[in-house]
């Protein structure tokens, strides 16, 4: 089983159409036909969206996706209309909110890598290849690739996992220039915010990016190299051959497989909530990467 432990009744706001809730955003219509995105503080992990949220981690995934979305503005258009809340909102929408452009989304998740870890480094062990990439011998779980690569997936429904796809059925699904525009798209993005993230200690690891259609125009779209859609590492601390320290939910995952949380990952019950020291110290990741990414204390 997986899914929601408690799957959240959304607010209704009078002129939006609430269309969908996602792991953690709220997606309405408003009357002008724009979407308006509303970041939830729900954590997920394992498949779950978990009974427990992170106080404030909508806002920073919200105000951390503007951030990148300015410094890439010019490597691809982004969906962001405006973050005005739309009027009836409940005050707490503040800072979590973006009205945004609706798009013909393109079904695939846009991964891209330049070190080895989770889905890659199984692929790798079992095959030196990655999503049908042939790569060299000799590489462990956080080493650097040769150079960055792009690894679709299929987009999975909540509950489900997402799964790795090669570049040829991206071009099945698609079509050969939708692919090859997305490929490389997501190449200029991941290789401008690695050289970001790099000037400040921080490694990219990988990301992942959504993509859709403005007229014939490529957008970029949802949210964009956040702790919940990216792997960061501490540069200092970067040592291949094992698992590395990271900006992101991994309290939570650790806690989850615990002896103490007493919860079998492999089971039919849904996970615990977390307890209060996981969700400070989770919390506080968070703050952490948006503050040493953007140089801005978080407020």
């Amino acid at each position: 089983m997986s899914g929601f432990v408690e799957k959240p009744e959304p607010i209704q706001v009078p002129g939006l159409v609430h269309l969908h809730t996602g792991k953690v955003r709220e997606l309405y219509q408003n009357e002008a036909g724009d979407l308006v995105m509303v970041a939830s503080d729900r954590m997920s992990a394992y498949d779950w969206v978990l009974p427990t949220e992170i106080p404030d981690k909508g806002r920073i995934l919200t105000q951390l996706s503007l951030w990148w979305f300015d410094k890439l503005a010019d490597l691809v258009p982004n969906h962001v209309i405006g973050t005005e809340l739309p009027e009836g909102a409940p005050a707490d929408w503040a800072g979590r909110t973006l009205v945004c452009k609706s798009l013909r989304m393109i079904p695939v998740e846009c991964v891209a890598r330049g070190y080895l870890t989770g889905s890659g480094l199984v692929e790798y062990d079992e095959s030196r290849t990655v999503c049908g990439l042939a790569l060299p011998e000799g590489l462990v779980d956080g080493s650097e690739l040769p150079a960055p690569i792009f690894t679709p997936a299929t987009k999975a429904e909540v509950g489900e996992h997402d799964e790795n796809v090669s570049y040829e059925e991206v071009a099945r699904q698609v079509g050969a220039e939708t692919a090859a525009h997305l490929r490389q798209a997501t190449l200029a993005v991941y290789g401008r915010a690695r050289d970001i993230a790099r000037e400040r200690g921080i490694i990219l690891a990988d990301t992942k990016f959504e993509f859709g259609f403005d007229g014939d125009a490529l957008v970029i779209a949802d949210e964009v190299l956040t702790p919940d859609s990216s792997r960061f590492w501490p540069a200092d601390q970067w040592q291949p051959g094992r698992a590395q320290p990271s900006y992101d939910k991994q309290f939570v995952r650790d806690w989850l497989t615990s002896a103490e949380s007493g919860w079998d990952r492999r089971g039919e019950q849904p996970p615990p909530p977390l307890p209060e020291q996981i969700v400070e110290a989770t919390r506080a990741k968070y703050v952490e990467a948006y503050e040493r990414l953007t140089g801005t204390p978080w407020d």
